[in-house]
């Protein structure tokens, strides 16, 4: 077990002054220009956003442990729309970056580094680049993973898998991890690290997805750290701007009137509720629909001029900008659809055969202590968390709308529930809403205020952030029964 800084022999790297470890973090981070909007969230105004001396004494105890700036960051006043969920999360995210572990600290912030890096998520690169730095890292491993110990090195395949095609994670993959020499890692020492893989992925999710801004620094002379790529203002705008008017006027003419956005809703969810709607599926029928609705996202995705990307900025086959790269291999391997067209067997994950709560939670709990207690509590929490108080003040299930939003990411990466009728999906998550849904939970660096705004336009942000906790808290449970199925084979 490892606490505080991490092998003695990082030790000295951790007393390095003040001003040698700015230098070393500031030739490390990556480069954008100053947020275009004030306030943690670029798609948020600043006023809806609680401040720091808002939140409740409780949480603000766990960011004080939490954050070693004392200080909230801009994900946690974020987040802090939904302060029960926050407490679960900086519960699980403190044990897994700074209690007694399987891993050692600079260990921890690295695997956060590869794992932001696979979404170029430089906001949370930049995060962690500066905490690795201050656990003792060594500064020579921010230039590239081609000088990092090679068992960290080795992670980097089933980082590219868990982030990208998790269901191409198999038992293989964990035998080349554990298997006997002096680059191998013990099982609870890889569970540690999946469990921080999958983390930052989903995290990754819910920057992009909320539109975190970069963090003011006081040494900075304009107030902000200069931290992103791929920023969603650049783009954003970018990508606002390069949309002709005409696509404008198709967007306008597919825009209902905001009231009968809500309303349409409700009466689709009435029909569900009192079972007026189709009847369910047959399990053949389930299937073809679970592959529609991956066609449709993927479609949608690539093709709305609502939501159309400059080829140039978005193509498959780009290679990720070099300071991003440092951190990856095969920075070209994206996201793909797990169900092609025309393929006869889906490879579908039944959900019923590998469960969170009857086989995953157990794996992690005695691999890793408590672990699972903490990510259990946490799935808990974000399904409990009422997701729209409208809907709830009109007597709908508004777990049912839950549900369709958790399964349809399960949907992007191959979990079949058999008890669920997917035609819930189509009559309860409007085109607009499954764009995002997709785009957040596969290649979330695309993400736009564009699209944010395209959704749900009355409802308000904090029913928008409990959308992104879903989405994050979805993706990385999926991420997680994929590598904790394979370790399970591995040990079977």
């Amino acid at each position: 077990m490892h606490r505080g800084g991490g092998s003695p022999e990082a030790a000295p790297r951790y007393l390095l002054c003040t001003n040698c470890r700015k230098v070393l973090r500031k030739d490390a981070q990556i480069h954008m220009s100053p947020p275009l909007a004030r306030g943690p969230s670029a798609f948020i105004p600043e006023k809806e956003v609680p401040q720091a001396n808002m939140a409740d004494e409780r949480t603000n105890v766990l960011v004080e442990e939490y954050s070693t700036s004392g200080r909230l960051d801009n994900i946690t006043q974020v987040m802090s729309l939904h302060t029960q969920y926050l407490e679960s999360f900086l519960r699980s995210q403190f044990y897994m970056l700074r209690m007694d572990g399987p891993l050692p600290l600079p260990h921890r912030h690295y695997i956060a580094i590869m794992a932001a890096a696979r979404h170029q998520c430089s906001y949370l690169i930049n995060m962690h680049v500066d905490e690795f730095l201050k656990t003792g890292g060594a500064a020579e491993w921010l230039s590239g993973l081609e000088l990092v110990p090679q068992r960290l090195r080795n992670l980097s395949e089933i980082n590219k898998l868990l982030a990208h095609r998790p269901w191409l994670v198999t038992k293989e993959h964990i035998q080349s991890l554990v298997r006997t020499g002096e680059n191998n890692w013990s099982l609870p020492e890889l569970v540690h690290a999946v469990v921080l893989l999958a983390h930052y992925h989903a995290l990754a999710s819910f920057v992009f997805g909320s539109g975190i801004n970069p963090e003011r620094d006081p040494e900075v002379a304009d107030g902000f750290r200069l931290i992103s790529v791929n920023s969603f203002c650049g783009c954003d705008v970018a990508n606002d701007n390069s949309i002709e008017n005409s696509s404008l006027a198709d967007a306008n003419f597919r825009i209902v009137d905001s009231l009968s956005e809500l309303e349409a809703l409700m009466e689709r969810m009435k029909q569900i509720q009192e079972g007026q709607a189709e009847d369910a599926a047959s399990q053949a029928e389930r299937d073809t629909c679970l592959e529609q609705e991956q066609d449709e996202g993927l479609f949608v995705v690539a093709g709305d001029p609502l939501h159309s990307f400059p080829p140039s900025d978005f193509d498959d086959d780009a290679v990720m900008t070099s300071d991003v790269s440092r951190y990856v291999e095969d920075p070209g391997f994206g996201y793909e659809d797990f169900a092609r067209r025309g393929e006869e067997h889906l490879p579908t994950f039944c959900a019923q055969d590998y469960t969170w709560e009857n086989h995953g939670f157990s794996l992690v709990n005695r691999l890793y202590a408590d672990m699972g207690h903490l990510l259990d509590q946490k799935f808990r929490m974000v399904d409990s968390l009422t997701c729209s108080s409208r809907v709830a003040h009109a007597g709908m299930d508004s777990g049912r709308l839950r549900r369709a939003l958790f399964n349809y990411v399960h949907c992007m990466f191959g979990i079949r529930y058999d008890d669920y009728d997917y035609g819930e999906v189509n009559q309860l998550l409007e085109r607009s809403l499954k764009v995002y849904i997709k785009t957040v939970a596969c290649y979330p660096e695309r993400v736009t205020k564009r699209m944010y705004d395209s959704y749900w336009r009355q409802f308000r942000h904090s029913e928008k952030v409990h959308v992104n906790l879903l989405l994050m808290e979805a993706r990385m449970q999926a991420e997680l029964l994929y590598a904790l199925r394979a370790i399970t084979r591995h040990l079977t």
